[in-house]
């Protein structure tokens, strides 16, 4: 509530201002003008200087002035001055005038991932989860950079009394640097040195302070504070806010630079050990361990003694797709996260013979350079010159041009890099190829089109005897479509250890996202020059896990007694699998629908999330029945549970789990497995739901009962589902998924709906 009462006081402060000026003054205003360029006379060389003379010509009765902002260029024909009533008159008597427009403003933008989440400060889950207040969440990963303006602690209450963690002091960090938002911070790097990998500055800090950003980044994504005006160069101009903004943050320091880049499991697993000690509520790590048993997995270790407390746990799918069987962090205790895009793209205006065509492409590109009627150089009829191959183009004719190439599927970088190398002043790629979503690409200027516009421009090329082009960088699409699609490089399902359970959960955001950077560290180069800045583009389920445990504070906010499965239940049945087309959602990849095997139940919708009606919800011993029924050894399920003592009596390999697959062999034709579930109720109202299903090809799909009653608040009901399926007909659609519907539950005489993805897999 103080961050309202801060922009209340703003208001009420600016409208005092705008009083006082007026009693002082002539009601003076600002416009924006528009002109036909036509009409300009032939003794001004431009029409910036026409402008200029219409405005200096222009008087008032008390001897005011115009005030001239801007001259377009390319947005529009005019400019934009601060003018009063009179001026207003004589501008519109004048030659070559059009129309005019009082200025305009706009409202606040975020770094778009809250908004296409649906977050809005007013209603829906932020308001309800209270912003995340004073959940705590723990951020294992590379480290923080505290002076980031989305750790300011501006407006929050005191920490809480349960906290009983540290800031620790150490290499340029001082634990002076924690406040009400960053309540701690430690490092954890004795693994790292026990096996030889020193570590200091400049390599980086043994300490809290996060050198490579990846840290920062992470932990502004999921509680960081508002923060006006960020961007990337110019790119994604808002203010940055984290998921759950009001909530704390701790930051675990187990990821450092060096020879391996790579974090020890000691140092891992101590730095979730010292996390659950302290006292977080929820956890996000962006990291993976090579895939083994869970009980030679740190992270899998790590989470069962997390959600034993209680503490929420979400990791990143892994960055090994687009094929299947390439997920990372499967545990079923662990909620994983998949990586999708936002409806927000960047772009550059390619004109080209001044004016003949004009093309909108895809860049990243991190200068507001000015390209304008510079020479075109295409390879036609070389095609290693058309591809941009290495070493392919000659310095003596590119050295100043823009070079136009088609995509080569072993090149992107090496293409780019070749570019530089002949001296060009820049390359127009026409490429469908996803790897040109990453900044990292854009080392010189580089626009991306279509395939289809790369043909407009082979076109012009060819029939213009000098070819030129103009190029406006630095623009930021927003509601750009379709959104979302499943990144290219998220992790597929199943995951190895346990097929038998979907993996990853759900989608989340995790290409582009803007958040706070180490400004030490450049990632972002042009030419030789690295840049610095304090925030910048990332890609990765590094950036979806963040995303989903931000979201998960505001359920724990408005749900403390929720256990870590409840919330990953709200988030899977409410989860959606459209995107702003109406369609289904794509794989970025295949340019297809994608499936439950890539996106999970769907892409997170935290409204939803916060009244899911009904949840699937598990306990801990469900999940050592579990190990029970992958046939892991007594000494496997201690390692993993920490008990002396207990039984594989009700070893089960179905667990309560939101989402259903079915493992297929294929020598046999038909299969019939039925799935045991227990329904619980999160309303404080009795309730009656309905199952319907959408039927997967080539499956017969029977749920009993198919109607179920609560009582009330916490009141569970059990159903059976069976699936029976002929392999004659399910055909598959790849190596490993076979084909997916969906079970929903409809709430009679409510509004509740609770849905599932059934799917069918090939075990490898």
């Amino acid at each position: 509530m103080e961050c309202l009462t801060h922009f209340r006081l703003l208001y009420l402060l600016l409208v005092l201002s705008i009083a006082m000026s007026a009693s002082m003054t002539e009601d003076l205003g600002t416009y924006i003008i528009h002109m036909d360029k036509s009409t300009m006379p032939m003794t001004f060389s431009s029409h910036h200087d026409w402008y200029l003379s219409m405005l200096s010509s222009m008087s008032s009765s008390d001897g005011e002035h115009p005030t001239h902002l801007y001259t377009y260029n390319h947005v529009l024909d005019g400019f934009s001055a601060v003018l009063s009533r009179e001026h207003l008159d004589q501008l519109e008597k004048m030659p070559g005038f059009l129309a005019i427009h009082a200025d305009t403003f706009g409202r606040f933008h975020t770094t778009r991932s809250p908004r296409f989440l649906g977050l809005d400060k007013n209603a829906g889950s932020w308001p309800e989860g209270k912003f995340g207040e004073d959940v705590i969440i723990g951020i294992i990963d590379t480290g923080i950079w505290p002076e980031s303006e989305s750790f300011k602690d501006k407006g929050m209450g005191p920490v809480p009394d349960r906290w009983r963690g540290a800031c620790e002091s150490g290499v340029e960090f001082n634990s002076s640097y924690c406040n009400r938002k960053l309540i701690g911070a430690r490092s954890f790097s004795k693994g790292l040195k026990q096996q030889g990998l020193i570590i200091s500055t400049p390599d980086d800090y043994d300490s809290p302070r996060d050198f490579y950003g990846h840290g920062t980044h992470t932990a502004s994504t999921a509680a960081g504070s508002p923060v006006r005006d960020a961007n990337y160069f110019g790119y994604a101009k808002g203010t940055a806010i984290g998921i759950a903004p009001k909530a704390r943050l701790a930051a675990y320091k187990v990821l450092f630079i060096n020879d391996t880049d790579a974090s020890a499991a000691s140092d891992t697993l101590a730095g979730m050990d010292q996390a659950i000690a302290d006292g977080v509520d929820l956890m996000s790590l962006s990291l993976g361990f090579e895939e083994t048993t869970f009980e030679q997995n740190p992270i899998a270790v790590g989470a069962f003694a997390a959600i034993e407390k209680g503490i929420f746990v979400s990791c990143s799918a892994g960055n090994s797709g687009p094929e299947g069987y390439t997920m990372f962090n499967g545990a079923p205790w662990i909620t994983t996260i998949g990586a999708g895009t936002i409806d927000r793209d960047y772009a550059a205006d390619v004109t080209f013979g001044g004016g003949i065509l004009t093309i909108r492409g895809r860049s990243v590109y991190p200068e507001n350079l000015l390209i304008s009627n510079v020479s075109l150089y295409f390879g036609h009829g070389n095609r290693s010159k058309e591809l941009c191959e290495d070493f392919a183009l000659d310095p003596k004719d590119v050295a100043g041009k823009i070079v136009f190439c088609y995509f080569n599927q072993s090149g992107g970088v090496s293409q780019v890099r070749e570019v530089d190398r002949a001296g060009a002043k820049g390359a127009i790629i026409s490429s469908d190829s996803e790897i040109f979503i990453f900044p990292s690409f854009f080392i010189i200027p580089l626009v991306v089109v279509t395939p289809k516009d790369g043909d407009l421009v082979k076109d012009y090329i060819i029939k213009s005897e000098n070819p030129v082009v103009d190029v406006k960088f630095l623009i930021t699409v927003l509601g750009s479509k379709p959104a979302p699609q499943v990144a290219s490089f998220s992790s597929r399902g199943p995951n190895n250890m346990a097929p038998m359970i979907l993996k990853p959960d759900v989608l989340a955001p995790g290409v582009n996202i803007l958040a706070a950077w180490a400004p030490k560290f450049a990632l972002t180069w042009v030419g030789e020059n690295g840049l610095l800045t304090d925030y910048i583009l990332l890609s990765g389920t590094s950036m979806s896990s963040p995303h989903a445990v931000g979201v998960a504070a505001l359920l724990k906010s408005a749900h403390p007694d929720w256990s870590p499965a409840a919330i990953r239940s709200a988030l899977m049945t409410t989860a959606y699998v459209l995107d702003n087309t109406v369609g289904s959602i794509i794989d970025m990849d295949t340019g297809v629908a994608a499936t439950p095997l890539d996106f999970g139940a769907g892409h997170i919708n935290p409204n939803m999330a916060m009244d899911p009606g009904l949840i699937y919800d598990i306990e801990v011993q469900d999940y050592i029945n579990f190990l029970c029924g992958l046939n892991y050894t007594s000494k496997q399920i201690k390692i993993i549970s920490r008990r002396s003592k207990f039984t594989c009596d009700q070893a089960n390999l179905d667990l309560n789990y939101p989402s259903f697959i079915v493992l297929l062999n294929n020598n046999t034709n038909t299969t019939s497995y039925t799935f045991r579930r227990v329904l619980t109720n999160v309303v404080n109202s009795p309730s009656v739901y309905r199952a319907s299903v959408k039927q997967p090809s080539g499956m017969k799909v029977n749920v009993q009962p198919s109607m179920v009653s609560f009582a009330g608040k916490y009141s569970k009901a059990e159903f059976n589902m069976t699936v029976e399926i002929n392999l004659e007909y399910a055909r598959p659609q790849s190596e490993y998924i076979g084909n997916f519907g969906y079970l929903t539950w409809w709430e009679v005489n409510g509004t509740h709906v609770v849905k599932s993805p059934i799917v069918s897999a090939f075990a490898l």
